[in-house]
């Protein structure tokens, strides 16, 4: 167990020189696809007498992102695109807290638990896998009304939100309000923003057909995308056929457009286009995740963690950093097929960079070379809704419609780890075919103790309602 400490330098101070270790540590930063795909490969190459492995991240679960729209929009129960850390990492110790600081000069790394004193754990080798955040701008109100699409949290919050939204529009009457509520704003033209959307909008018109007092033409969604095009990782054609779909389901996109502010959730575009929305989802890029700017690793411009085709740790010279490796969206990783850019930040090349990266660290530890990760992008897929999609396999297959939708299914529940999280997601799908979709909000649970609270207050003292005194009798006035 790692000793906890009130006063960090003053522990590292007094504490005794560790003692020399039988088995090598390898401590892995992130539990997230780098993370439990890494861990997984090491735990099966390399016994338990040849490497002790500790995977250490604030949230006990993996979140496969890609699932995300479709958790929003309830085709798949959010519980099943999140793996279980302690059920999918057998043999690997588990530490929740998040990294606050990294000296891998000392081969160190600061811990802060949700709750007690921060410390130090050791390590003999260091896996980065801590992935990105959401890359906001300093948008005028985006912090206070924006909401995030980046974790399983944050696609309840959207589904729950927007049926709730709905619920309130069909109980009241003011025609400017109803017009607030039921206009809801995507800013991000990717993959995330795109899927996001589609499936949103797909769910929201499902439900709007249970309420008898809002129509369908009441629902106003928009799309904010700062580049001439969406879907930039596909080809022209099938981004183009995306933007046909989704303007011939009423959609509104502005292109070459951005956010300039949303106060209050008074949006204001960049092509002059104002109006109001009680809705807000930022899906506008990421960005590799902050706390790396705590650590002694080099860094790139973007602040990315620079490496080695072999996902090795390198110097601005190109020096290997010894012990360190890194993959995934907090790490530049060389694209062997595309010389001269980095792979992109997404779950096919985290998937494939984890599982390369553990069996190179078990080679070094068994005194063999690491290879160079290569990997040729297989193509991309994205999910519009039921039985909608587009996707584009092996840079020349163009496929769209409903087998587009089925090649995304099935791709991403082949990548889903553990055998348990993909049957409950296929059965998850069959029970949406057979039955009709959820379409019920349950906003109470972001503040589940609200109701309660209020019961607890006692009333107020009813003050007592004292008679009026008796007007004084005038007197006769003197003459």
């Amino acid at each position: 167990m790692p000793q906890v400490v009130a006063s960090v330098d003053a522990a590292r101070a007094q504490a005794p020189a560790p003692r020399p270790r039988k088995v090598p540590r390898i401590v892995i930063l992130g539990g997230g696809t780098v993370g439990l795909y890494s861990a997984r490969r090491l735990r099966k190459r390399l016994g338990r007498r040849e490497a002790a492995i500790v995977v250490i991240d604030p949230r006990p679960y993996m979140t496969y992102q890609p699932f995300l729209p479709e958790a929003a929009a309830g085709s798949i129960d959010p519980r099943h695109i999140v793996a279980p850390h302690r059920r999918a990492l057998k043999g690997v110790d588990v530490l929740q807290g998040k990294v606050n600081e990294i000296r891998h000069a000392d081969r160190t790394v600061e811990i802060v638990p949700e709750q007690g004193e921060p410390y130090w754990i050791t390590y003999d080798h260091l896996v980065v896998g801590l992935g990105s955040v959401a890359r906001t701008l300093p948008i005028p109100g985006l912090a206070e009304v924006g909401i995030g699409f980046k974790n399983v949290e944050e696609a309840i919050a959207v589904r729950n939100h927007v049926l709730n939204r709905i619920d309130v529009a069909s109980s009241t009457w003011d025609p400017e309000l109803r017009r607030r509520l039921l206009t809801f704003t995507f800013v991000g033209g990717g993959f995330a923003g795109v899927e996001a959307l589609g499936e949103v909008e797909d769910m929201a018109r499902a439900a709007v057909r249970y309420y008898t007092g809002i129509e369908q033409s009441e629902l106003r969604f928009v799309l904010v995308e700062g580049s001439p095009r969406i879907l930039p990782e596909v080809s022209d054609e099938l981004g183009g056929y995306t933007l046909e779909q989704l303007r011939k389901r009423d959609i509104e996109i502005h292109l070459s457009t951005f956010l300039n502010s949303c106060v209050g959730g008074h949006v204001v575009l960049s092509n002059k286009v104002e109006f109001d929305s009680d809705t807000i989802v930022w899906t506008a890029g990421v960005k590799a995740n902050p706390v790396l700017q705590q650590s002694d690793l080099p860094l790139d411009q973007l602040g990315r963690v620079t490496c080695s085709a072999t996902l090795q740790v390198v110097d601005a010279d190109g020096a290997v950093v010894p012990d360190a490796y890194a993959a995934g969206d907090c790490a530049a990783v060389p694209d062997l097929f595309n010389p001269g850019k980095f792979c992109p930040p997404n779950a096919q090349h985290a998937l494939r960079e984890a599982k390369h990266l553990g069996d190179n660290l078990a080679a070094v530890l068994r005194s063999a070379e690491p290879t160079p990760y290569k990997h040729k992008n297989v193509g991309a897929v994205a999910s519009l809704g039921m039985y909608k999609g587009v996707a584009q396999m092996f840079g020349r297959i163009k496929v769209r419609g409903f087998l587009a939708w089925v090649l995304h299914r099935t791709y991403h529940v082949m990548a889903m780890p553990t055998f348990n999280r993909k049957v409950r997601i296929m059965a998850g799908w069959t029970g949406s075919l057979l039955l009709r979709r959820e379409v019920v909000s349950l906003g109470s649970l972001h503040d589940p103790r609200a109701e309660f609270r209020a019961a607890s207050v006692p009333p107020k003292p009813v003050q007592p309602v004292l008679p009026a005194e008796p007007a004084p009798e005038a007197k006769p006035a003197s003459v």
